[in-house]
């Protein structure tokens, strides 16, 4: 009986996703999706009654998933959360875990056909001086695997902060301004903009958090300034294709104005 209710239920999801998908095809697709993937560690101890590091596993083949969506759906940039700087101040073996699956992570992306076919441009946004070298290795690797693609952008936050970001921004400007390659009246919203760790990027129109936290955790905070934010109560390692469609639909339904 139980396995007959499962089999209907999952019928039923699949006719609602078929139909949501339809309908957010219908509307504007959000050029850039930003993504706080958060509950990994969660997801492990709650769902799987596992290790943290299971659930960081399943949160990685989460994110080739999530990448797939996006390319179906016509998403150009996706901006996902990696680690934090703030991160580093976690447990010595798990940090060194992490560490590792970005490395073996970034070698398979770059190595990736699909990365390819689409020409998928792949960047680190954050402070690559704090990373063990066989990461930055992996970010330089990949980063030059995919220089020439434009079609489709794939930013990964490592090391990242959005105060840090602004903070390494105004330095920069700061040190043109002391050696008189800029004015001091030279400095408007575009010229801070252009000193981010991704110039030339749009800012997104929909940042997402998953596992229910009501927070942007220091996360682009110059960027999202007009950006429409979306909370999901499910784990990372959970979060569903149904789940990404109704962040969009979320998005479609909302009227943006841009302080006018």
């Amino acid at each position: 009986m139980a396995q007959l209710t499962d089999i209907i239920r999952g019928q039923a999801y699949g006719h609602y996703e078929l139909k949501l998908e339809k309908e957010v095809r219908q509307g504007r697709i959000p050029n850039h999706v930003a993504l706080i993937m958060d509950g990994n560690r969660r997801y492990a101890a709650e769902t799987m009654h596992a290790d943290a590091k299971e659930g960081h596993l399943k949160g990685k083949d989460k994110l080739e998933e999530v990448l797939d969506w996006c390319l179906e759906l016509g998403v150009k940039v996706l901006t996902v959360y990696a680690f934090s700087a703030e991160n580093f101040s976690r447990k010595e073996d798990e940090v060194e875990f992490l560490m590792d699956l970005l490395e073996k992570s970034l070698l398979a992306f770059a190595d990736d056909e699909r990365i390819h076919k689409n020409r998928v441009k792949l960047k680190m946004i954050g402070d690559i001086s704090m990373i063990p070298d066989k990461v930055a290795e992996a970010v330089r690797y990949a980063e030059g695997k995919t220089s020439e693609y434009s079609d489709f952008h794939l930013n990964m936050a490592i090391a990242y902060g959005g105060r840090q970001e602004i903070k390494d921004a105004i330095k920069t400007i700061a040190r043109k301004v002391k050696a008189g390659e800029l004015d001091i009246d030279d400095i408007d919203e575009s010229l801070i903009s252009g000193h981010m760790y991704s110039p030339g990027l749009p800012d997104p129109d929909l940042v997402l958090r998953t596992s229910g936290e009501l927070r942007i955790s220091n996360f682009l905070l110059w960027q999202l300034a007009y950006s429409e934010l979306y909370f999901s109560d499910v784990y990372w390692p959970g979060f569903r294709r149904m789940d990404f469609l109704r962040a969009i639909r979320s998005y479609q339904q909302r009227s943006r104005r841009f302080g006018e």
